[in-house]
């Protein structure tokens, strides 16, 4: 065994003393709020649910929580089609229960992020009812809206998300409105002052109802170029790429003038006090510049995230280096954050699994995902080592799945109910059939079974999380690539004099590697001897003084 008397000091240590903003290097958790715990017995989770559960989540030691979308809703994207931004669907409960859920997350020591989704409404708002109802009305020039071709075709070659044209006509306003996503998510002109004043107001309302900060949904689709100019085609896109891939989205998203929308936004966040936190979700193919770009100087996000890793099939250390090293601290650089699953990706440890160890490789992935550069976002799930669930197409719930049967797994297999409790119906989730089933291999990995299991998965998450929060080289430290053989991947985390070296072995065969000489290991997960690096394996040493 290596480093056990290092290790027991290491777990009694105390916490470092708060020197900094509690987002730097947090552990935040994501909460789905459909699919968390169900209170009332509708088969779908909401708002008292997560209040009854927060103490789990409270356990695993993170500094916040997460809430996709609970708004007021028709549900066509489950909650990311807004009806109304300042309300609480039903299904989910009313602001009141947000108002307790906020207040029992604040006693147990949690900061709570809702969504905001800045760049389209469902078109069921009261917004989009005004706009269009005629070209002259208040709201005329809220949405996107343009003529169609002379021959009746859409205003430009723009393909959305979810297949098909970004362009829908509309008889009553005889003109096509712009969604990148869902014809049911038309797009708003957020070039007009108005519009952004009333976002800003949105934010107002949910600040002054307390909330720590907020997640901004697909932040890069929030302005677009008006003058509506062809998207070029990409070379040699694969032959059965969808028609969204097919292009280089350099004009239906990405606009230069979103920086100073977001300056705006800061300001008004900034008036609620310095203790918030934004975090930005960024996808594309110019994601990595516009992270940067939207979290740049004191005046923007404070923090933004990619999908470098949620959509890799495979995970190497050149993905790693790669990734971290896009954030080497320079001046006025924001701060990143990390996933390796959420609700839109499939779960990483079914994605990057192949035939290998599936509980060796979700304890790896844990101890990699806890010792990166930058704050780290947990979705439900994780910390039970949960895997991809298998949706039958009867249940399948997701447009995107539903649209791309049999070739592609959609969003919902990432996306079905917690399961507390292994022998209760549906995993102690629901009194009745859920939304979404709950997968057989998920029962195994019940909450409650793993609670009293000292080696479990569950309380393997909080021991590492524990362990980042003692160490400020793995919450804020720099980030150094160490060259060590093939296939292993070995990086250092340094501050203020304190070093760590961290050693993780991602692939199926056990690599022979000595730790150097004045280092001391302190944490694993797999390994047990020096001199070999077992296959999905990991450890983190300690420089000695």
């Amino acid at each position: 065994m290596i480093g056990e008397e290092q290790q027991v000091l290491d777990a009694v240590a105390p916490p470092l003393a708060e020197a900094r903003p509690w987002w730097k290097g947090a552990v935040i958790y994501q909460i789905y709020p459909r699919s968390f715990a169900d209170s009332n017995g509708d088969g779908i989770g909401d708002l008292p649910g997560i209040t009854d559960r927060l103490e789990h989540i409270a356990s695993l030691g993170v500094e916040a929580i997460w809430l996709s979308p609970f708004f007021t809703s028709p549900m066509k994207d489950f909650g990311y089609d807004i009806a109304d931004y300042c309300d609480v669907d039903p299904i989910f409960g009313t602001l009141a229960d947000f108002d307790r859920m906020l207040a029992r997350a604040h006693e147990l020591g949690l900061k709570v992020l809702v969504d905001q989704v800045y760049c389209h409404t469902s078109d069921q708002h009261a917004w989009f009812a005004e706009s269009r109802s005629s070209r002259d009305n208040p709201k005329a020039d809220w949405y996107v809206w343009a003529e169609a071709k002379a021959d009746g075709s859409p205003p430009n070659n723009w393909q959305s998300v979810f297949h098909g044209s970004s362009w829908t006509w509309d008889e009553r306003r005889g003109q096509y409105y712009l969604h990148n996503f869902l014809p049911s998510q038309p797009d708003l002109n957020v070039h007009n002052p108005e519009v952004q004043e009333a976002l800003l107001e949105t934010a107002r309302f949910w600040l002054d109802r307390g909330v720590d900060g907020f997640r901004l949904d697909a932040l890069n689709f929030l302005m677009h170029d008006p003058a509506l100019t062809d998207n070029p085609p990409v070379k040699d896109a694969p032959k059965r790429a969808r028609p969204f891939d097919r292009q280089h989205h350099f004009h239906n998203q990405s606009h230069p003038d979103i920086p100073e929308f977001l300056t705006r936004l800061r300001k008004v966040i900034d008036g609620y006090g310095a203790d918030l936190f934004t975090v930005a979700e960024v996808g594309g193919e110019q994601a990595d510049r516009e992270m940067k770009l939207f979290t740049q100087g004191a005046d923007r996000l404070h923090s933004a995230y990619g999908f470098n890793f949620l959509y890799e099939k495979t995970l190497t250390p050149e993905l790693i280096e790669r990734t971290i090293g896009l954030w080497p601290g320079d001046d006025g650089e924001g701060w990143p954050s990390w996933a390796f699953s959420n609700h839109d990706a499939p779960r990483g440890v079914s994605r990057w699994l192949a035939a290998r160890d599936r509980d060796a490789l979700a304890r790896m992935l844990l101890l990699l995902l806890l010792t990166l550069r930058g704050n780290v976002f947990l979705y439900q799930g994780e910390e039970l080592g949960l895997p991809q669930a298998e949706v039958p197409f009867e249940r399948l719930q997701d447009p995107e799945a539903i649209a791309n049967w049999p070739n592609g797994q959609g969003r919902d297999g990432a996306r079905t109910p917690m399961p507390w409790a292994g022998d209760e119906p549906h995993a102690g989730f629901s009194a009745v059939e859920p939304w979404l089933p709950v997968d057989p291999e998920h029962v195994a990995l019940a909450v409650d079974r793993q609670e009293a299991g000292t080696a479990s998965i569950l309380n393997l998450t909080r021991r590492l999380v524990a362990f980042r929060k003692r160490h400020s080289a793995l919450k804020i430290g720099d980030f150094r690539p160490i060259a060590v053989p093939h296939p292993l991947l070995a990086f250092e985390r340094s501050d203020d004099g304190e070093r760590l070296l961290c050693v993780f072995n991602l692939a199926d065969e056990p690599v022979q590697w000595t730790l150097p000489e004045g280092w001391h290991v302190i944490e694993r997960v797999g390994v047990e001897a020096v001199g070999v690096v077992p296959p999905l394996s990991g450890f983190v040493a300690q420089r000695m003084a």
